[in-house]
């Protein structure tokens, strides 16, 4: 750039060796400026343009640097929680929350003809979870599946299922909703989950389908996820 140019002088050629770098020097500091450069851009591309949203701001602090099933426990706590799935209150005794546990695992998906589709196509459709379930201690208490269930032991389960209407509320990009849930009708939530009114599922990280829809009927596909699940149940009288 002009701005950039050392003026030339003809009269102080023979001190320039003395106050200017070499030329090999000057080939490496712009060779680590344009490294700074291109680092910085590749960071801008890597995050997520999460917009003003407050809930998406929090999730992208949150995902940052978590490294342990207790550190993302831990931060979840602190992330704000959108109407769509926010507890009631349930006043005048309100709620009590029983368990909160980090979910790592996957998201699978097969293939299905996509509806009024000529030449034929095919596109995602959800089957099941698959997820290990951690606490805070960072210990793998139980696992998470089709159904879908949260299985501590023979004797700690829940089954789950979607509220009518559907109490949804987006992730942040590239990631699966947050829920809030219901016990599912016709069973009984057992041992730790006894009683449990409402599961949520916040702070999900990835699990979505892939934008490349499938190529034939048979095709599969597993996407990675993780999520917080908090299990709380109505207080009947002040706890």
């Amino acid at each position: 750039m002009a701005c950039c140019r050392e003026p030339t002088n003809p009269n102080t050629s023979k001190n320039k060796n003395m106050f200017n770098p070499s030329n090999r020097n000057r080939k490496l500091l712009t060779a680590a400026f344009l490294s700074a450069a291109f680092l910085s851009c590749s960071r801008e591309h890597m995050v997520p343009n999460t917009g003003n949203d407050p809930k998406f701001a929090d999730v992208s602090e949150f995902h940052k640097n978590k490294h342990t099933p207790a550190a993302f426990i831990a931060a979840s706590e602190k992330l704000a929680i959108p109407v769509a799935v926010d507890l009631p209150e349930n006043l005048p005794y309100g709620n009590n929350r029983v368990a909160t546990y980090y979910a790592v695992g996957v998201q699978k998906y097969k293939a299905r003809e996509k509806a009024g589709s000529y030449p034929l196509a095919y596109e995602w459709v959800f089957v099941a979870p698959q997820a290990d379930l951690y606490d805070a201690r960072n210990a793998k208490v139980g696992t998470h599946g089709a159904g879908p269930f949260w299985q501590l032991s023979a004797r700690d389960s829940i089954f789950g299922q979607q509220f009518s209407p559907a109490k949804t509320s987006p992730g942040e990009p590239g990631s699966i909703d947050w829920l809030l849930l219901m016990p599912k009708a016709g069973t009984t939530p057992t041992g730790i989950f006894a009683g449990v009114d409402y599961i949520q599922r916040i702070a999900t990280k990835g699990g979505i389908a892939p934008a490349k829809p499938p190529k034939k009927a048979t095709d599969m596909v597993e996407v990675k996820y993780q999520a917080v699940y908090r299990f709380t149940k109505k207080n009947d009288s002040t706890p």
